[in-house]
């Protein structure tokens, strides 16, 4: 790696122009996704600075005009003229797709945004960019309209008052310059929105004084000179400000929240990087740094859960041949279900790959391994532990910092080299055969959990024995409650999940017979975040579940054995019914987890009201929607029905309101944060009352239509 960073290390591999007739190819899609794709795209950038060692402060501030700025104390986009393009290195980055230092390996070892699309992208699919350098105590600045340059690029020299007020912007203190003296008052101009600059004459207290090197002059560009000989590698960044194309975006609406979920596990993976977001429509920010990494990433995941030993088990090593970087924090908890996140560059590899492989082999191999060694199990014990065993209540976070890491597919979804199954094997097999050595009595601790595993999974086994024998006694089968649709091809086929004999009566008789199957359930469900595989296929409601989707539980889960592609939850507009669909979503996450990620599991949005006068009715979804539509209809003689369960309509009212294709309304269930997703369940379905409680305390007021 090298210090230097210039225009040669910029390499183009093709134009821009696609991007904004196309644009899902390259961010997704254009909706809140595709948004907010835009934002990780310029973090990303920020990351592989911090990555490569230039950078350890990242502010995203999402302004009240809508727009939002990313900012760095990077090294600033390179702004010198390239000689193939004979044109700014700055204009070039944002002008042509796939420019950028990632694709030279002098520049940077390891980079998350490798597809290259980055600010370019965001540049194209804007309404306008601007975008500012500070190099060598100068600001270079460029602006952009959808992608045309409308600013060319500008430079003028930092003033030492701008200098100052930024370092304490960024920093948080005044800078380390001995003292502020008149020369350095801020008449010169400080940034519009920055920090004022320290007031003239105050020390500061940050250096020796005696230091001559340091003490300020009087002269202002004699101090300047100074100040960037001993402060200007702090000084240094890029910032990028734009504002969504609201042509392509179906919405421009940034969601805090869900850039706050991204931000912090940025923060999480890469120790001691200070990432602050800022909302200035709200208010609310939040800074993120850890100096613990992934051991408080588990922490963090793991709150509210009873531990088996309190601090995670921490893996760090490095192969210096493949130039590859591991890190790995793992903790048991007395639960049942395993969370198990991987990265590559810090980027969330959701479908796991090669390293996930790795992982998992050498954690298996290693407990059994030490175990047997150290006369846990016994050497001619008819007993080996299985990887679904090992890893029963496991949160564990692996991160793999990597060059030229090759992803199965443009999403970056799984990591395809073949080469890093072996070589992350080898590191944790070695690491926690180590641990495990010095730490006999958390082995003891796991093995045993691994143990109790094995014999659930047995009798989970043979509960799916006895179940697959009494389906066999009924018809192809399936569960005598389904009533099933005659089309065979499960991508036309869908299936209601509806609450009781009442709802499913209505629907049975409303449903197309040809693609709509109808799955009644009797009451409420086990909820699967408390209990076992082998409590799990006990529960009749469950089992019955199960049979009719078709595709198993476990270790025989199956997705292309799923007999519908959609799978629809269909309950009460009511306390219960929200209770139920819960329940449902928690089994589907837990166990069928895959289904959500291919987009097969949906919830039906039956109308709320029923609005009537004469012979006109109308159906609506929202209580604000309702008064104006009964006022639309003129008040005198309007009758208003208000939905609180399914039975409530008969058999034609449903199909029209939310079973015809042509008139429903689904909501699609989708995963937008593992991790968060995970917390939700866990809070909501969990075993821990207290967070339960403090969630409801902090949501409360949020409640606008309790069913009491």
């Amino acid at each position: 790696m090298t210090d230097t960073y210039d225009a040669s290390h910029i390499t183009v591999l093709e134009g821009l122009q696609p991007v904004r007739e196309r644009p899902a190819m390259y961010i997704g899609s254009t909706d809140t996704r595709g948004l907010h794709h835009l934002v990780y795209e310029v973090v990303d950038n920020s990351i592989d600075e911090a990555l490569a060692g230039f950078c350890n402060r990242i502010c995203v501030v999402i302004n009240k005009d809508g727009s939002l700025m990313v900012e760095d104390n990077g090294r600033g986009i390179p702004v010198d003229t390239m000689e193939k393009n004979h044109k700014s290195a700055l204009e070039v980055v944002l002008t042509v797709l796939h420019a950028g230092g990632k694709f030279d390996k002098e520049t940077y070892q390891v980079s998350g945004g490798l597809h290259g699309v980055g600010v370019s992208v965001v540049n194209a699919l804007s309404n306008w960019l601007s975008a500012r350098v500070y190099r060598d105590g100068n600001i270079y600045e460029m602006r952009f309209s959808q992608g045309k340059t409308t600013l060319p690029l500008t430079t003028r020299e930092e003033t030492l008052a701008e200098l100052l007020a930024r370092y304490q912007q960024w920093y948080g203190e005044p800078a380390p310059f001995a003292r502020a003296s008149p020369a350095l008052a801020v008449s010169s101009g400080a940034i519009p929105g920055q920090v004022p600059v320290t007031p003239p004459g105050t020390v500061t207290g940050q250096l020796d004084l005696t230091t001559a090197a340091h003490y300020p002059t009087g002269n202002e560009q004699e101090d300047r000179a100074s100040l960037l000989a001993t402060l200007g590698n702090k000084l240094t960044g890029t910032r990028i400000h734009f504002v969504p194309d609201a042509s392509i975006f179906e919405t421009t609406t940034f969601d805090y929240d869900v850039l706050a979920h991204r931000l912090r596990e940025l923060a999480f993976l890469n120790a001691g990087l200070t990432i602050i977001i800022t909302d200035e429509r709200t208010g609310d920010s939040a800074t993120y740094c850890y100096a613990g990494g992934l051991s408080e990433f588990v922490k963090y995941l793991n709150e509210g859960n009873e531990v088996l030993h309190p601090n995670p088990i921490y893996i760090t090593k490095k192969d210096a041949e493949n130039k590859l970087d591991l890190e790995v924090a793992m903790q048991y908890t007395t639960g049942y279900d395993e969370k198990l996140y991987t990265y590559v560059n810090s980027v969330n590899t959701r479908e796991g790959g090669t390293h996930l492989e790795g992982f998992r082999s050498a954690i298996t191999r290693g407990i059994n391994v030490v175990a047997k060694r150290n006369g846990i199990i016994k050497e001619n014990a008819q007993v080996t532990l299985r990887g679904e065993d090992v890893r029963e209540g496991l949160t564990s976070v692996v991160s793999v910092k990597m060059a030229n890491p090759q992803f199965e597919g443009q999403t970056k979804m799984r990591l395809g080299n073949s080469s890093v199954k072996g070589i992350v094997d080898s590191l944790v097999y070695a690491a926690l055969t180590e641990y495990f050595d010095e730490n006999p009595g958390v082995l003891k601790i796991i093995v045993e959990k691994a143990l109790s595993a094995a014999k659930a999974r047995e009798a989970a086994r043979n509960a799916r024995d006895l179940a697959r024998r009494k389906s066999s006694l009924e018809s192809a089968g399936l569960p005598g409650k389904l009533s099933d649709c005659s089309e065979r091809d499960p991508a036309k086929s869908e299936i209601y999940i509806v609450e009781g004999d009442s709802a499913g009566g209505s629907a049975k008789q409303g449903r197309d017979r040809k693609f709509q199957a109808i799955l009644p359930l009797r009451g409420k469900i086990l909820n699967v975040e408390k209990a076992g595989e082998h409590q799990i296929l006990k529960n009749a409601e469950i089992q019955t579940l199960i049979n009719a989707i078709g595709t198993g539980i476990g270790e025989k889960f199956d997705p292309e054995r799923a007999r519908y592609h959609r799978i629809v939850i269909m309950t009460d507009a009511d306390v219960d019914g929200a209770h139920i669909r819960t329940l449902l979503l928690t089994f589907f996450y837990r166990y069928m987890r895959k289904l959500i990620e291919l987009g097969y599991v949906y919830i039906a949005q039956p109308p709320l009201f029923r609005i009537a006068k004469g012979k006109e009715e109308k159906y609506v979804y929202k209580e604000a929607e309702m008064q104006k539509v009964s006022a639309a209809m003129g008040d005198k003689g309007v009758s208003i029905q208000r939905y609180k369960g399914l039975g409530e309509m008969n058999a034609q009212q449903l199909w029209d309101t939310t079973m015809d294709p042509e008139n429903r309304i689904f909501l699609k269930v989708s995963i937008e944060d593992a991790y968060e997703a995970d917390e939700m369940f866990k809070t909501l379905m969990g075993k821990d009352v207290e967070i339960r409680k403090n969630f409801i305390m902090r949501h409360a007021k949020e409640v606008t239509n309790l069913d009491i």
